[in-house]
């Protein structure tokens, strides 16, 4: 056997083999389900995990920006007209959320944790100084009081009424944005709290939230099923909250949105607990993206979140009391807002019904700068870029026994939306595209291996022909010396002549016999003897 039959048969049996190999590690996904199962072990809130720290002290940088809705025509609105505001913003603060006083619980399957959340002033990032920048917004404390009294007799609030007059206190305030942000010393509720020290003498939308924590969590740490990797279990020791009027509503459902399962597809629904929003909402997958190198799935709130329960009967739970629901777009949160007639939205109103954008001029609602998403890393669940964003509005309407209220048209008013933001910083983004790099390697490498046996599929088919033709040359060439050498021998063939005389006897004769004349290349034939 030639070298060159030697390599093409090696090279077939090699291969095959790969061939054989790799198509067998495809269908039966070896590698993938070993790298899967890798992922699941490791994406989990343990100290041995590589994600627990990440978790605990979160890196990429969150940004809060403030937008105010400043009020420009109080007075034709007390008289029944249409309320119109003025957008101002952002005052952006850089947010800090460490987990604190971690602990671990029932054998390492759930830990314990809070988040309390400082911020802290950006300028580069504002549009002016909170603590000069005026607003007019609505007087919430006063609104809160009237609304409080509306199930009282009319007396009392005919005499309530004439107090605040006296203290001069209005519907709508003027005050600096740290003020309304921050908080101040309101004159009303430090009437009310001289007489009930209960309730607070200050007022700010984000008053004693500076500093502090939205409650005690417990987490899954997804040790036992990567599904419930992060997920809620308790929140102030209630594993489903009292306020709403179904056993649905009151589900607290998902995580806190920081986290997510890895392993995601586009198909299922997100689940998170907002507990600014004092419920729980679902996610579902938009469409692919890309953040700084990085292939992430976006999810985003659908509008049947805060449909009508006209159009989605699952969201009559959050009437309360049942039955008092508002439209498409808007939830009313008073029973966890101390009876504060306070409603969340979307920004500009967006998603929601008509009738709450032309209510107020000077709302233009769009997808671009009002939608809440968030960008999942699908493979690891990570979040590559979040926009939580969310309007505070409160109701205003007639209350009998407050003439200054007796030509309002009830509206739900704008008072500040906020644009909770992080992206990825620059160092993890890289730990992550190698990661995945990583992972698509290991994932893909019987796909590398049925590519080399294709290779070597065709590197044997080029080594066959070659050796095929050179078969065939060969055999063009003998047959043509061949016949080269048959055509010179016919031409040579003859007898030699007989001739008439004797010859002379030779020396040479004289030791062999007489031969007749011979044929060429045949054996000569002896000459018979007379």
């Amino acid at each position: 056997m030639t070298r060159r039959s030697c390599a093409i048969y090696a090279t077939g049996i090699v291969c095959a083999h790969l061939l054989i190999v790799g198509i067998a590690l495809v269908v039966a996904q070896v590698f993938q389900t070993m790298i899967h199962s890798r992922l699941k072990k490791e994406i989990t809130l343990t100290e041995k995990s590589q994600v627990f720290e990440s978790w605990k002290n979160p890196p990429p940088p969150v940004y809060m920006e403030y937008y105010f809705f400043n009020v420009t025509n109080p007075e034709e609105f007390l008289a029944g007209g249409r309320a119109s505001v003025k957008q101002i913003g952002p005052y952006t603060y850089r947010e800090y959320r460490p987990r604190e006083n971690v602990t671990f619980l029932e054998n390492g399957t759930k830990l314990y944790a809070v988040n309390p959340k400082s911020f802290v002033f950006v300028p580069e990032k504002s549009a002016g100084n909170p603590e000069v920048d005026l607003i007019r917004t609505v007087n919430i404390p006063v609104v809160a009081v009237m609304n409080e009294l509306n199930s009282y007799s009319f007396i009392l609030r005919t005499f309530v009424s004439i107090w605040l007059n006296s203290l001069g206190v209005e519907i709508f305030m003027t005050r600096t944005v740290h003020e309304v942000l921050w908080g101040f010393k309101d004159p009303l509720l430090s009437r009310i709290h001289a007489m009930k020290p209960e309730v607070d003498d200050h007022f700010g939308l984000m008053w004693k939230k500076n500093g502090t924590h939205e409650g005690e969590f417990v987490f899954y740490t997804g040790e036992q099923n990567y599904m419930d990797y992060g997920k809620i279990d308790t929140w102030n020791g209630m594993s489903e909250m009292s306020w709403w009027s179904s056993n649905q509503s009151n589900m607290i459902n998902g995580t806190d949105g920081a986290v997510f399962h890895p392993l995601l597809n586009r198909n299922e629904l997100l689940y998170i607990f907002a507990a600014d929003l004092c419920r729980s909402i679902h996610l579902a997958y938009v469409s692919d993206v890309e953040v700084k190198g990085i292939q992430a799935y976006r999810f985003a709130p659908p509008e049947d979140v805060l449909m009508s329960p006209t159009d989605n009967p699952t969201n009559e739970g959050f009437c309360v009391p049942a039955g008092d629901c508002l439209g498409t777009g808007v939830l009313k949160v008073s029973v966890c807002r101390e009876g504060a007639p306070i409603v969340v939205s979307f920004p500009h109103f967006y998603q929601a019904d008509p009738k709450y954008i032309n209510a107020v001029e000077g709302l233009n609602p769009n997808k671009e700068e009002h939608e809440t998403y968030l960008d999942l890393q699908p493979t690891t669940g990570v979040p590559i870029r979040a926009c939580k964003r969310a309007q505070l509005n409160i109701i205003l309407k007639r209350v009998q026994g407050f003439p200054k209220t007796k030509l309002i048209n009830e509206t739900i008013f704008p008072i500040m939306f906020v644009n909770e933001t992080a992206t990825i910083d620059d160092d993890s983004a890289s730990q992550m595209r190698t990661l995945l790099l990583i992972v698509t390697l290991v994932s893909n490498f019987p796909l590398l291996i049925v590519g080399m046996g294709l290779i070597l599929l065709m590197v044997l088919v080029v080594l066959f022909c070659r050796n095929r033709q050179k078969k065939n040359e060969v055999k063009r060439i003998d047959f043509t010396e061949a016949f080269h050498s048959f055509t010179t021998a016919k031409d040579d063939t003859a007898y030699t002549p007989v001739s008439d005389k004797p010859e002379e006897p030779s020396e040479t004769h004289a030791t062999q016999p007489t031969r007749n004349g011979s044929y060429i290349a045949m054996s000569p034939v002896e000459a018979q003897k007379c």
